[in-house]
């Protein structure tokens, strides 16, 4: 674990594991309600494993530091409780600088789970240094639909969730076209937590396969150009077109 500051001064710890090699680039990986476990911390393990330095930051901190509980009603109770005490405005600035930490390693991914996921979401249009972002289980997020996306927005959600019905994915799927929300048949919300119960293997395996392309494609690849009226994928601008000549394109000169 290391240590960090925000920039209002708050500390807190991150588990932080860095690849055998030179890094291709970094992945912020952001906690559920049950805080940095250790399925967290091998997940950031798994991407470290990949070439990515992976980092992940205690959320729980400015309310009760080292914490995290086990995958069961108390433990989610106990999460949710200290979950509810921290400010979104908190949670971003923790994630900025959580984000300014790992930035020399390169490009930067955002990926967050359950209430992570919505955190990671939130960040996207607040967090600079991101170059793309993905969200697993986020319940909330798709109340957050009214602004565009500024960088890349990769969703997974599960078909079967209680607490955000398959038709609220659809209808913010219409919202926001800019994002690419993928629902997975016969899932329950934490399919892809291997300590839960609710852990599907088929569909954690191809939410992972499209995770792992999405960071390959926005952390490795080049930046995507902004397009006209696209908005949501700025990271770079195009340089504006110089304006054509007076004769350009009017065909041949009138005797």
């Amino acid at each position: 674990m290391i240590e960090l500051t925000a920039s209002d001064g708050a500390s807190f710890s991150a588990y932080r594991a860095d690849p055998a090699e030179a890094p291709k680039g970094a992945v912020v990986v952001l906690q559920d309600v049950f805080g940095v476990t250790p399925e967290i911390q091998k997940i950031a393990d798994a991407f470290a494993a990949k070439g990515y330095v992976a980092i992940a930051p205690s959320l729980f901190d400015r309310v009760k530091p080292g914490v995290s509980f086990g995958h069961d009603q108390d433990g989610k109770a106990e999460g949710a409780a200290i979950s509810a005490q921290i400010a979104k405005e908190q949670a971003i600035s923790d994630i900025q600088a959580t984000v300014d930490a790992v930035k020399d390693a390169g490009k930067v991914a955002l990926v967050g789970y359950c209430w992570g996921g919505d955190l990671a979401y939130s960040a996207a249009n607040k967090v600079s240094g991101i170059s793309c972002v993905i969200g697993y289980d986020g319940s909330n997020t798709v109340a957050d639909y009214r602004e565009k996306r500024k960088v890349p927005t990769l969703l997974h959600f599960c078909e079967s969730d209680p607490e955000l019905p398959l038709e609220a994915i659809t209808q913010f799927r219409a919202w926001r076209p800019d994002v690419s929300a993928f629902t997975y048949p016969e899932s329950i919300k934490g399919f892809g937590c291997e300590e839960r119960g609710s852990f599907r293997e088929a569909a954690a395996a191809k939410a992972q396969e499209r995770t792992l392309f999405w960071i390959a494609q926005y952390v490795e690849g080049q930046k995507p150009i902004l397009l006209k009226n696209a908005g949501a994928y700025a990271q770079a601008k195009t340089e504006k077109k110089k304006k054509k000549k007076e004769n350009d394109d009017l065909g041949p000169p009138m005797d």
